[in-house]
């Protein structure tokens, strides 16, 4: 019997039941609920994936309202995770959610990352993106990762074998000299952009259709409506993902 919930994306030629089944047995882990964890997280949700992991320290604040769209002003004070849980098992009780309210480390990201089929990462820091494809590299799992601020977002995608995040960006700025985002700011909206398309390419790597953003990075300007593509190989020289890149090729 079909569940009427999923009963449009069924209908997909891509999708169909077969896919059905397959979003109802992944597992995906997405790191940071805020602007861009927001749509990601009710797009996966609202998709049928089987398990989604919800990792954030943090405490929702009332600057956060402008574009974390999993959250109200009743919610101000409480944990991320948790209240990203309890929201997302009401959209759909047919899926499990487990929030991680804690901040991924080196210490505790490689059993994280282990025990999901795709990572998304979502957060507002340069040091937790480079580490998030340090640990995905080294776990041979596929990485949708991007970035926003103002008008502006970026995105692209790790698959073993590909380029790998590090290669594109080898050096992280030193503390201090890049603004934090409370300073660089941002419109709602963008995170929406940049976030739902994560979204969708998490179900396209789920579903094995379609063309993945591998070796090659997205720029969106929303001021133009603009949409760019940079095409990206991997560093031979590249200290996460060398020897993976050459033991696929």
């Amino acid at each position: 019997m079909v569940d009427e919930r999923y009963i449009r994306q069924i209908a997909v030629p891509q999708v169909g039941m077969e896919g059905q089944s397959r979003l109802q047995s992944a597992r995906v882990l997405v790191v940071g609920s805020g602007g861009l964890g927001s749509p990601i997280l009710y797009y996966l949700a609202a998709a049928g994936v089987g398990k989604v992991g919800v990792v954030d320290g943090d405490a929702v604040g009332l600057s956060n309202l402008n574009r974390q769209i999993l959250y109200t002003n009743n919610d101000i004070g409480e944990s991320k995770a948790l209240v990203a849980a309890r929201r997302l098992s009401a959209l759909n009780p047919g899926i499990e959610v487990v929030p991680y309210v804690t901040r991924v480390m080196a210490e505790n990201g490689p059993t994280l990352v282990s025990g999901y089929d795709v990572v998304v990462e979502a957060s507002d820091n340069l040091a937790t993106k480079d580490l998030m494809n340090t640990l995905c590299v080294q776990a041979g799992r596929p990485l949708v990762w991007g970035a926003v601020e103002r008008f502006e977002g970026q995105m692209g995608v790790y698959m073993p074998g590909h380029t790998c995040r590090h290669c594109i960006f080898p050096v992280l700025p030193e503390p201090g000299t890049y603004p934090p985002p409370d300073i660089q700011g941002i419109v709602g909206a963008t995170a929406g952009v940049i976030g739902t398309l994560q979204a969708l390419e998490a179900i396209k790597i789920i579903l094995g259709v379609g063309k993945l953003m591998v070796d090659k990075v997205l720029l969106w300007d929303g001021l133009s409506q603009s949409f760019d593509f940079i095409a990206v190989q991997p560093d031979p020289s590249c200290s996460i993902c060398s020897s993976d890149v050459a033991d696929k090729h």
